[in-house]
């Protein structure tokens, strides 16, 4: 069976009306009718070149002029990742890396609409596949205790709504409290986050022979989805995608 092409976001009523009603650019504070105007997007979100297994940004002369469908990094192509595709949406640099903590650590809701809209935008133009799953990344007990909200499902939630997917946010379940990955040197984030995960019982069967696609907001090294993936892999899932909003430079 060919995989389904994903489905464009229909925006929602309330959506449709604060697009006719201007305000200010969340980066450059001009006014607006969109959250993030559209200069801003030209200049801070351009679409890059990027390895399709790890959302690194590549180097156009790195390919030396040729064009490839399938680009990819020298570390992927030595060792191939567990993830089958990675799109991801903006570099971790100004302006998103601070509207990202914001909206991570300040409860800044609000800027999740803005947000999604790069993600979306990343999804149409690589033309991502709709997978069957949509799961966020899970937060631990503690973390969503002390947070109030988990970021990523807060994205996944309006994505599936707008796209017509099937979000799960308890299909994957985090089992202990990991320090932060930014802060880590890249050789302890892979045992960081090794065993801190596990799949709800009652619900992996749903997994076998599935197409599955991993949301977060920021992907550094890529430990947490790589594994995640290798979780899923041997729960029977066949294919899985990462989407990510933002991809460090490492």
């Amino acid at each position: 069976m060919e995989p389904s092409a994903l489905r464009p976001a229909k925006p929602s009523l309330l959506e449709r009306a604060l697009a006719r009603c201007p305000g200010q650019c969340l980066v450059c504070r001009s006014w607006s009718r969109q959250r993030v105007c559209q200069l801003c997007l030209d200049r801070y979100a351009r679409p890059a070149l990027r390895c399709t297994s790890c959302g690194l940004r590549l180097p156009a002369a790195s390919l030396g002029g040729i064009q490839h469908a399938s680009p990819q990094c020298g570390r992927c192509l030595q060792q191939p990742p567990p993830l089958d595709r990675c799109i991801a949406a903006l570099d971790y640099a100004f302006p998103w890396d601070h509207l990202l903590l914001r909206y991570k650590f300040q409860q800044a809701l609000h800027l999740g609409g803005a947000l999604l809209q790069c993600l979306e935008a990343a999804l149409d133009r690589e033309q991502a596949q709709a997978p069957d799953l949509l799961l966020p990344v899970p937060l631990s007990t503690e973390r969503l205790r002390e947070r109030g909200y988990n970021q990523s499902l807060e994205l996944a939630r309006p994505l599936a709504r707008r796209r017509g997917l099937s979000c799960e946010a308890k299909l994957l379940l985090r089992l202990r409290d990991t320090a932060h990955q930014l802060k880590l040197p890249a050789e302890q984030r892979a045992a960081n986050v090794r065993h801190a995960f596990a799949l709800e019982p009652q619900q992996a069967g749903r997994l076998r022979g599935a197409h599955v696609a991993l949301l977060d907001d920021v992907m550094t090294t890529g430990a947490t989805l790589h594994e995640l993936a290798r979780l899923l892999r041997r729960a029977g899932a066949t294919r899985i995608q990462a989407w990510v909003l933002a991809r460090t430079a490492e």
